[in-house]
């Protein structure tokens, strides 16, 4: 079935002088207009192709790619606010509407905000939502402690920094675990903290102990790897460097680097990693 948010790869059943139509199954015919067809388009072809809809609130398909689809969240960029909402920027040449009962504070030009997009059910059209544990779920058994995730960052609290897990959760890092500030939006690797009784998920930026340790050392060795045994880092690297490379603290990098030059994988120089050969262990 065709579905209105989402990409779908649709047949051309009729052609006009300002575009053709499309097979939309469940949603009738949809214009894909002559400016966004690809060249020497012919009845029968299949085109893959955006549905939303157009200012007049009538279905259209577009090949332009939005940063976000329906079901998904992004960072976006308010572009206007008006009586009915904030108007976001997702891509296409309509704006995406957050309307203000959909907003947990009021958005103001200029801003990033993570939002969700669904359909609304009364009227069809794609819509932003801020309010994201109305979409997302804050708790959840299916995780075990340095289970590694996927993280986009929503917003700094008191706490720490909320953030969605997988694109399925709603986790939290603690100030504790914080190694340098983040941004709405921004993407990371992180892992499982714990998951607490109440089911509720604590975030790490990094693993917690020998596994962190391992883990580190392993990443460290395949980036010699791909840079022919030179690694321009060493323990006097400012954490910002290292953390750029790595995602983690320079204590555990320190630790890490400490535990291959015990298993003579490495030669620590004053400014540089070099991994050493079988041969000169």
């Amino acid at each position: 079935m065709a579905q209105i948010g989402k990409h779908n790869t649709l047949e051309v059943v009729s052609k006009m002088d300002f575009g053709v139509y499309l097979d939309g199954e469940n949603l009738d015919t949809i214009l894909l207009p002559s400016k966004q067809c690809p060249e020497k388009v012919e009845i029968g072809d299949f085109i893959n192709v955006f549905i939303y809809l157009d200012s007049e609130d009538r279905l259209i398909a577009t090949r332009l790619k939005p940063y976000v689809e329906v079901g998904q969240c992004a960072a976006l960029t308010v572009k206007e606010v008006t009586s009915f909402g904030a108007f976001l920027d997702w891509g296409l040449p309509k704006d995406l509407l957050v309307p203000f009962n959909q907003q947990r504070k009021p958005m103001e030009v200029g801003e990033r905000h993570v939002v969700y997009l669904y359909v609304d059910e009364h009227t069809q059209r794609i819509t932003g939502s801020a309010k994201l544990s109305n979409f997302l779920r804050e708790e959840t058994s299916n995780y075990e402690k340095n289970d590694r995730v996927d993280l986009m960052i929503v917003k700094r609290t008191n706490l720490g920094y909320q953030a969605i897990v997988d694109s399925l959760y709603l986790g939290m890092i603690f100030n504790e675990d914080v190694l340098k500030p983040m941004k709405p939006g921004q993407r990371i690797q992180g892992y499982i903290k714990q998951i607490r009784e109440d089911n509720k998920i604590d975030l790490s930026i990094q693993l917690q102990g020998h596994e962190a340790r391992v883990d580190i050392a392993d990443r460290i060795l395949n980036e010699l790897a791909r840079n022919n045994g030179l690694l321009n880092l060493s323990d006097k690297s400012s954490p910002d460097d290292i953390y750029d490379m790595f995602q983690v603290s320079k204590g555990n990098f320190k630790k890490a680097i400490g535990r291959l030059l015990k298993l003579k994988k490495i030669q620590l120089e004053s400014d540089r990693i070099v991994s050493l050969s079988e041969s000169e262990r």
